[in-house]
């Protein structure tokens, strides 16, 4: 079973959303997405000021089984990108929790509501 820390949200794509104190919302994919996967060798990253839709295709991970879409979890703008995670795309192997890819100052109308609490994305990876 994977690890699904609690203090995360979580979407049914497989995206990790940690809130930070100044409102901003770091974006990874969780540990099942990166065992699907298998070995990751590549990450295509949002560049910072990039605008995005609530669930835009942003970012694209790619292993040696499969490339992977990842999505905005909210509307709102990309302020940084995990730049040494597309430098060691294998970092989100060993940790995928650690190896964020972005963050994204959420637009004033965001809300993380709709994001699944831990216990609600464990049940829905046991239906998988």
């Amino acid at each position: 079973m994977s690890k699904v820390p609690a203090d995360l949200k979580y979407t049914e794509t497989h995206e990790w959303i940690r809130t930070e104190a100044d409102g901003s919302v770091t974006v990874g994919i969780t540990e099942h997405a990166q065992e699907a996967l298998g070995d990751i060798v590549f990450l295509e990253l949002p560049e910072a000021g990039r605008k995005l839709a609530a669930w835009e295709s942003c970012a694209v991970v790619e292993s040696v089984k499969a490339a992977s879409d990842v999505y905005a979890p909210l509307a709102g703008e990309v302020i940084a990108a995990n730049q040494a995670a597309a430098d060691a795309p294998e970092s989100v192997n060993a940790d995928a929790y650690a190896a964020w890819l972005f963050k994204l100052r959420p637009a004033a109308d965001a809300s993380t509501a709709s994001l699944l609490d831990a216990a609600t994305y464990q049940s829905a990876l046991a239906e998988e």
